[in-house]
C-alpha cells in the first residue's frame, strides 16, 4: 500500500496508473544512467597491480614488493608479507610504505638482500575504506620458479564463523533501524493514538534493543572480523583500542551515543506524550519530538553513511547526504508497515484515517527511494556489463523486482484500504444499552467490597476488549487489508536481506575496473579455454549427477570460471554447497579456494579467479547435495 497516493474518494483509477507511470520512468531512468556511464568510482578496495606482477620470472632479487590498490585502504604491520619458498619472512616485517601520489594508492615493503632464487608467495590483508576487509595473494619467481611449502589459509578475510556472526549483527541493526525509526514516524505522524497502545510500544523498544544489541556485537567483533578470525580476539583491549581509532569503529561508538538519545526519545514518546490529554500541549510535544527524533534518526543513519560505500568514491559529499535519505526512507516505508501490520492484528482501535495517512508517508518514501536509488546505481554500477556481470549488479536487480513485487502487492492493499470504515462498537440502539450495562456495576460498587469492585473493573475491561476484537476480526476489509499488509512484510524482510548483503558485496563498477587493472598489469602465459566434465555421487538420494568446469581463458593471470552441475536425468541440478580449490603439486602452491555464486539453477560462476602460475593444476570440486551427503571429487587440467 506504499505505492500510490493517499485515498481522496471511492475507486480513482487515475491516481494508481499515475503512480505506476511514474515508477515506470524512474525505472526507465535507472537503465538509461546505467547504460550510460560515468567517470571512475570506488568502493570495496581492490588490488588492481604489483611489482613484480603476478605470476612474473625476474632475473635478480627486487629490494622491494609493491602492490597498487583501486582506492584508500587502511594497512598494518603485518598487511603485506613475503614469504619465501621455504615459508619464512623475505621482508624486512616493517610497516608497508605508503607510496601513493595523485590518484594511485600504492603500498610496498622492503625485502632482505641477497634473497636466493625460487617462487616467492606474496599474502596482503587490508581494510577498504568503505570499512571491509579485504585480501588475497600470488606469487613471482626469482631466477626460475621453484617448489614452495608456503600454505596459505583457505579463508578469506571477513570469512569464517565470525564473519557469519557479524554479518547477522548487520542485518539486524539494519532491522533494528527500520523498527526503532519507521515504528516511531508511524506513530508520530500516522496515528498518535498508538503512543499509548502496548504493542506499538513493544515494537519500537524491540527495535531499540536489537539496532543496540547488534551495533555492540559489531563493536566487539571488529577486531577478530577485519584480522585473526578468532571470537577469542573480541575481548583482546588493545585490538579494540584500535578499532576505535579507526573510521568505522568511531561510526559504531557515535551509534551507540544517539542511542542514548534515542532512548530518552523512546521515554518520552511512551511516556509524556502517551498521557497527554490538552491537544495543543500535545501538538506542541508532537512537533519537538519530530524535531529531536529527526535529528537522531538522521544522525543514527550517518554513521552507516560515514563509513561504507557512500563515505569512498567520486563525489562521497553528495552521497553521504544522500545515503541517509535512503536509509530513512527505507526506515520510514518498511518500518511503517511493520508498524501497520502490528496494529492491525493487534490492536482493536487504528481507524481508516491512520491506514490512509501512512499511505501518504509510504508514497512520498518510495519516491524518496527511486531517487536516491537512481543516483546511488549509477555511482556503484555504471554500465551494462557490471549490472549482468558482476554480483552486486545481480543483487541489484533482484532488489529491483523485489521492489516491484512490493509495489504489486502494495497495489491491492491500497484497494482494501479504499473500501476501509472505522470499526463502531456496536449500533447505535446497543450503544445505549452498552452503555447502560456497563453503568450498572459501576451503580452496584457502592454495595460491594473495593476488592469485588475491582475485579469487575477487569472483567469489563476483558470483556470489551474481547467485544472489540470480534467485530474487528469480523470486518471483511480490515481482514483482507491484514492479509495484503502480511504480504508486504514478508517480501520487505526479503528486500532488506538482499539490501543488507549490497552494502557488503563489492560495486559492480569498481569489480571491473580492478578485473581490467589486474588484467593489463599481468602479463599472461600463453592458454586456451580449460572444458572439464567431471561425475559424482554424495552417496545420498538423488546425489548422482555431472560437474562441468569451464574456465576463460585458461591461462595466468585472470580468469571467468563457470560451473553447470546436471542430474543423473540430465536437467540442471541445484545443490546446497559447490565449493572447488586449486593445487598446483609440483611446486606446492594451494589449495587456492574459489566460492562461486549461484547465477541460475544448475549455474554457478566467479570472475576474477587467479592463477598464479602455468602448470598441470588440480581442481577439487566438494558438491553437497543434503546436510550430510557431500563428495569431493578432483581432476587436472593444464592451464597456461
Amino acid at each position: 500500500m506504499s505505492a500510490t497516493a493517499p485515498y481522496a474518494g471511492p475507486s480513482p483509477i487515475r491516481r494508481p496508473v499515475a503512480a505506476a507511470a511514474l515508477l515506470a520512468a524512474l525505472v526507465s531512468l535507472v537503465f538509461g544512467l546505467l547504460l550510460a556511464g560515468a567517470g571512475p568510482a570506488s568502493a570495496h578496495a581492490a588490488l588492481t597491480g604489483s611489482d613484480p606482477q603476478d605470476g612474473a620470472v625476474v632475473d635478480t632479487a627486487p629490494k622491494e614488493v609493491t602492490l597498487s590498490f583501486s582506492e584508500a585502504i587502511a594497512v598494518g604491520d603485518d598487511s603485506i608479507r613475503v614469504l619465501d619458498p621455504s615459508g619464512k619472512r623475505a621482508d624486512t616485517e616493517a610497516e608497508p610504505r605508503d607510496l601513493s601520489e595523485g590518484g594511485t594508492v600504492r603500498y610496498g615493503v622492503a625485502l632482505h638482500s641477497g634473497l636466493p632464487d625460487g617462487t616467492y608467495t606474496v599474502a596482503w590483508q587490508a581494510i577498504s575504506a568503505d570499512s571491509h576487509p579485504i585480501s588475497g595473494a600470488f606469487t613471482f619467481s626469482i631466477g626460475a620458479p621453484s617448489e614452495t611449502t608456503v600454505a596459505l589459509s583457505s579463508q578469506e578475510a571477513g570469512g569464517g564463523p565470525v564473519g557469519v556472526v557479524y554479518d547477522i549483527a548487520r542485518y539486524a541493526a539494519y532491522g533494528g533501524f527500520v523498527l526503532l525509526v519507521g515504528g516511531s514516524a508511524f506513530v508520530l505522524i500516522c496515528w498518535r493514538g498508538g503512543a499509548s497502545a502496548l504493542p506499538m510500544q513493544r515494537l519500537v523498544v524491540r527495535g531499540w534493543l536489537t539496532l543496540t544489541a547488534a551495533t555492540l556485537v559489531m563493536l566487539l567483533l571488529r577486531n577478530p572480523y577485519t584480522g585473526s578470525g578468532k571470537f577469542a580476539d573480541a575481548f583482546d583491549l588493545a585490538g579494540l583500542q584500535s578499532v576505535l581509532d579507526t573510521k568505522p569503529g568511531a561510526a559504531l561508538v557515535s551509534r551507540l551515543l544517539l542511542l542514548g538519545a534515542a532512548a530518552l526519545f523512546i521515554a518520552v514518546l511512551f511516556g509524556t506524550y502517551a498521557r497527554r490529554e490538552d491537544e495543543q500541549e500535545r501538538k506542541d510535544l508532537t512537533f519537538g519530538l519530530a524535531v529531536g527524533g529527526g535529528v537522531v534518526a538522521a544522525g543514527i543513519a550517518a554513521t552507516w553513511a560515514m563509513s561504507e560505500h557512500a563515505s569512498t568514491g567520486i563525489q562521497a559529499s553528495i552521497a553521504m547526504p544522500v545515503d541517509v535519505a535512503h536509509l530513512l526512507a527505507v526506515a520510514a516505508w518498511l518500518g511503517g508497515l511493520a508498524s501497520l501490520l502490528v496494529a492491525l492484528y493487534r490492536t482493536p482501535d487504528i481507524g481508516s484515517a491512520a491506514v490512509r495517512r501512512f499511505s501518504a508517508v509510504a508514497f512520498s518514501s518510495v519516491v524518496v527511494l527511486a531517487a536516491t536509488g537512481i543516483y546511488q546505481s549509477w555511482r556503484q554500477v555504471g554500465s551494462w556489463s557490471a549490472l549482468t556481470g558482476t554480483r552486486y549488479g545481480q543483487l541489484l536487480i533482484i532488489k529491483v523486482a523485489l521492489i516491484a513485487v512490493l509495489l504489486a502487492v502494495a497495489w491491492f492493499s491500497r484497494r482494501w484500504t479504499g473500501r476501509l470504515t472505522d470499526t463502531a462498537v456496536a449500533p447505535s440502539g446497543g450503544k445505549k444499552k452498552a452503555a447502560e450495562e456497563n453503568t450498572a456495576p459501576d451503580e452496584a460498587s457502592d454495595d460491594v467490597a473495593p476488592e469485588r469492585a475491582a475485579q469487575l473493573a477487569r472483567q469489563r475491561a476483558v470483556l470489551t476488549a474481547t467485544k472489540k476484537k470480534r467485530i474487528r476480526d469480523a470486518d471483511p476489509e480490515r481482514s483482507g487489508l491484514r492479509r495484503s499488509v502480511l504480504a508486504e512484510a514478508a517480501v520487505a524482510v526479503v528486500l532488506l536481506a538482499v539490501t543488507t548483503m549490497l552494502t557488503s558485496t563489492e560495486p559492480g563498477r569498481t569489480e571491473e575496473e580492478a578485473a581490467g587493472g589486474a588484467t593489463a598489469s599481468t602479463a599472461p602465459a600463453a592458454g586456451g579455454p580449460v572444458n572439464l566434465s567431471m561425475p559424482f555421487d554424495t552417496g545420498g538420494r538423488d546425489g548422482k549427477g555431472t560437474v562441468r568446469i569451464d574456465l576463460d581463458p585458461g591461462r595466468t593471470g585472470s580468469n571467468d570460471l563457470h560451473v553447470w552441475i546436471d542430474g543423473s536425468d540430465g536437467e540442471p541440478m541445484d545443490v546446497p554447497e559447490l565449493k572447488l580449490a586449486l593445487t598446483l603439486e609440483s611446486k606446492d602452491i594451494g589449495p587456492l579456494p574459489v566460492v562461486p555464486n549461484r547465477l541460475a539453477e544448475g549455474h554457478w560462476t566467479a570472475s576474477g579467479v587467479q592463477i598464479p602460475m602455468a602448470g598441470d593444476w588440480k581442481i577439487d570440486v566438494t558438491v553437497r547435495t543434503s546436510d550430510i551427503d557431500q563428495v569431493t571429487i578432483d581432476k587436472n587440467a593444464k592451464i597456461g
